[in-house]
């Protein structure tokens, strides 16, 4: 028995427009599994599922749903359509750099709606609605490495990951009884579009610095694709409530 097999499971994937989550949700389907991606972006996230469908090697049956997670209307029409779930990734996020002097209410509420809110808001409609597998199930959120190595302007966005964390634990514990692991991956630095993102806001000196923090280079999307995917199967089926930071050393 191959303890990473995914095959006749199935997983929602948030975020999977764009950098990991739509590497998880490649990564996903490669190991077997049927995968339910969604993202805001209508256009990307289409760019998404038919590189997933060229990709696999047999027969899955894989969908897209358009939804903006910060909205209640849309997650509870991407809940009302989804099949009865075996795990979760969490992808959805961006980071906002703001000097803690600046940061207003608008700031505020734009960056917990994104990184905090819209995981919980989404995971309380598919409790209610009863879309996630009792006994079969592993829920992955994806927080960040900075809330143990904190970086100058990153106060938001650190506070919105470090509360997700919290809630994970917790969530944990509720869903203990229906045999539902909970687990978060913090990563370091991963290339891609919001490391590109957050280089164009930092000096060099600053992003110098970053790298030498993570020994063994900047990882890959499928660095933490791949550590994902344990989590999701068989292979952890002994593991919740951690919080596993990939960190390059």
């Amino acid at each position: 028995m191959n303890a990473f097999d995914l095959s006749g499971k199935t997983f929602l994937v948030t975020g999977a427009s764009s950098g990991l989550g739509r590497q998880t949700a490649f990564s996903i389907a490669q190991y077997g599994g049927n995968v339910v991606i969604t993202g805001r972006n209508k256009v990307r996230l289409n760019e998404t599922f038919e590189k997933l469908m060229q990709g696999i090697q047999y027969p899955q049956s894989n969908i897209q749903i358009q939804a903006d997670l910060t909205s209640q209307d849309d997650i509870n029409t991407l809940v009302g359509q989804l099949p009865v779930l075996n795990g979760v990734v969490y992808s959805v996020g961006f980071s906002d750099l703001i000097p803690a002097k600046f940061i207003n209410p608008e700031d505020l509420d734009r960056n917990f709606k994104v990184n905090f809110d819209a995981s919980v808001l989404l995971t309380s409609a598919l409790l209610r609605k009863k879309k996630l597998h009792h006994g079969s199930c592993s829920l992955v959120f994806i927080s960040t490495i900075s809330t143990r190595y904190p970086f100058v302007g990153g106060a938001l966005y650190i506070s919105a990951k470090a509360a997700l964390e919290a809630y994970a634990r917790v969530l944990g514990l509720e869903l203990l009884s229906k045999k539902i692991r909970v687990n978060c991956i913090s990563p370091g630095f991963v290339k891609g579009t919001m490391l590109d993102d957050t280089r164009n806001k930092i000096s060099e000196e600053t992003f110098a610095k970053i790298k030498e923090r993570q020994p063994l280079g900047l990882g890959d999307p499928e660095d933490v694709a791949n550590t994902i995917v344990f989590y999701l199967s068989p292979a952890s089926e002994w593991i919740t409530g951690t919080s596993l930071i990939l960190g390059g050393g």
